[in-house]
């Protein structure tokens, strides 16, 4: 599965959420609370086979640190058990983010797959605008870095609940921004293009109200290049994504909502 899983599933939530390209990153309303956990089925498609990978977990804690709370975002994913005799993986992530302005000011991912292991994390100085970068992977040794820290510039995870802020009632189909954030030590500028609003139905066949985003690729990566990745969220204050899809390299992916605890508004997107 490689990074069929949770990586893939934060990069799109990114592409998804990036309709905003104002610099100062205002939170325009919170969309989420302490106890919120979003869970998400995964599964990989190959002409006419289509397999349940895995799952991915998005969850929203607290963190005390020098007597202040802040929020700490937890994203696991991992292969179904049945699968790991194949290829076993087990990824982590975490970001601590101010609770006002949701900046981030830690992340650290560490990512077991199959034999690929990856440890990374970044600390955030805001007042000297410096990012401190320490990576390690099975091909590369420990290195760490310093880069200037640029306005609206977060880590993959505290990225997509950031966006999630947004207010989407003032977009027009067609329009089309830029989000900023760092993942294995690289910075990406992603475009993505606002679509329209649709009815769609999840795996469990509960229909909701939804927006829906497409985002051209990053040329490099797994996905196949200028390919898009379309995602549907609920049209309304929780702003969840429901469904993903995207092209890979060999065969495409696919991720739906599959369970949800803790709203922090109600879920007015869902169809009776």
């Amino acid at each position: 599965m490689g990074k069929t899983t949770e990586i893939i599933i934060l990069y799109l939530l990114i592409l998804l959420f990036a309709v905003s390209g104002r610099s100062q990153c205002p939170i325009e309303e919170q969309s989420f609370q302490y106890g919120e956990k979003l869970t998400y089925e995964v599964s990989y498609n190959w002409s006419f086979i289509s397999i349940n990978a895995g799952k991915v977990t998005f969850e929203t804690d607290t963190k005390i640190a020098d007597d202040k709370e802040y929020f700490h975002f937890i994203s696991t994913g991992k292969s179904y058990s049945i699968y790991n005799w194949f290829y076993e993986v087990n990824d982590s992530l975490s970001s601590v983010v101010d609770t006002q302005t949701l900046s981030p000011l830690e992340f650290h991912r560490k990512t077991s797959e199959g034999n690929y292991k990856v440890n990374n994390s970044y600390l955030f100085d805001r007042n000297k605008n410096i990012l401190v970068s320490s990576t390690q992977n099975s091909k590369k040794p420990l290195a760490t870095d310093t880069f200037n820290l640029a306005p609206c510039t977060f880590d993959v995870l505290s990225a997509v609940y950031y966006i999630r802020t947004l207010n989407f009632s003032d977009k027009t189909p067609g329009h089309q921004v830029v989000i900023r954030f760092i993942i294995d030590g690289e910075f990406y500028e992603i475009p993505v293009k606002y679509l329209d609003k649709e009815i769609i139905s999840n795996k469990d066949n509960t229909k909701y109200n939804c927006i829906k985003f497409s985002a051209k690729l990053v040329p490099g990566t797994i996905f196949k290049d200028g390919k898009e990745i379309f995602v549907w969220v609920t049209d309304d204050k929780n702003k969840i994504p429901i469904k993903v899809e995207a092209s890979i390299l060999a065969g495409s992916i696919k991720a739906y909502l599959s369970g949800y605890q803790g709203l922090k508004h109600d879920l007015t997107s869902q169809i009776e």
